[in-house]
C-alpha cells in the first residue's frame, strides 16, 4: 500500500511540475479576469462532479478570501444552484443547466470560465458558446487533448495529463495560481 501511494504522489508531483509549460496561459486567464473585475464585471465558472467542486472552490477563493483579507470579489459558481439545474434538466435537457442560468445573469464585461476534464462536457461546451455568441471572454480550463471546449474558449489551459486525478489536481493548482495574482494585483488591495 505504501509503494502504491508513494507512486501516486510521485505521478502528481511529475504532472504539476508539467504545469509550468502552462505559465502564459495561466497569466493571460489571470489578466482576463482581473480586466473583468476592474469594468465591474462578474466571473462566471461551472463544471461538472470534481469539476463542479473546483467552480465553487474558485468563486468561494475570489468571494471571501484566498491568503489576504481584501475586498470581496464578484465570482458566482453555477453549479450551486441545484433548483436550478434540476428544472433545467427536467424541462429542457441536461446539456443546457450552464447556458440557461447564463442567460439570466450574463452582462457585458463578464468573464466566463468552464471546466471540463474531457474537455468534451456538452453542457460546458454550450455555455461557452452560448457566452462567446454574446461577445464575453471564455477561458477553458481542460486536459492535455483539449476537447470540444478548446475550440470554443478565448484562453484555453491544457492540464499536461490525461488521467482525471492529474487532471483536476492541475485545474486547483492553476485555479490557486490565479487566485494569488488576483489577490497580489494593486487593484485587489484592501
Amino acid at each position: 500500500m505504501k509503494k502504491k501511494i508513494e507512486k501516486i504522489i510521485r505521478e502528481s508531483s511529475k504532472t504539476a511540475s508539467a504545469l509550468a509549460s502552462q505559465a502564459d496561459v495561466i497569466a493571460a486567464a489571470s489578466a482576463k479576469i482581473i480586466a473583468a473585475f476592474r469594468k465591474g464585471g462578474k466571473l462566471i465558472v461551472f463544471g461538472n462532479g470534481g469539476s463542479a467542486a473546483d467552480a465553487q472552490h474558485f468563486a468561494a477563493e475570489l468571494v471571501v478570501k484566498f491568503e489576504k483579507k481584501r475586498k470581496a470579489l464578484p465570482a458566482i459558481a453555477l453549479t450551486v444552484n441545484t433548483s436550478s439545474i434540476t428544472a433545467c434538466a427536467n424541462d429542457f435537457t441536461y446539456e443546457e443547466i450552464f447556458s440557461r442560468q447564463l442567460e439570466a445573469i450574463l452582462s457585458d464585461g463578464d468573464i466566463v470560465v468552464g471546466i471540463s476534464t474531457s474537455g468534451n462536457s456538452p453542457n460546458v461546451a454550450r455555455a461557452l458558446e452560448y457566452a462567446s455568441s454574446r461577445g464575453v471572454v471564455t477561458v477553458a480550463l481542460s486536459g492535455r487533448e483539449g476537447g470540444r471546449i478548446a475550440e470554443i474558449a478565448d484562453v484555453v489551459l491544457r492540464a499536461p495529463a490525461d488521467v482525471t486525478a492529474r487532471v483536476q489536481e492541475c485545474h486547483i493548482l492553476a485555479i490557486h495560481a490565479i487566485c494569488k495574482i488576483i489577490e497580489d494585483s494593486v487593484w485587489a488591495k484592501s
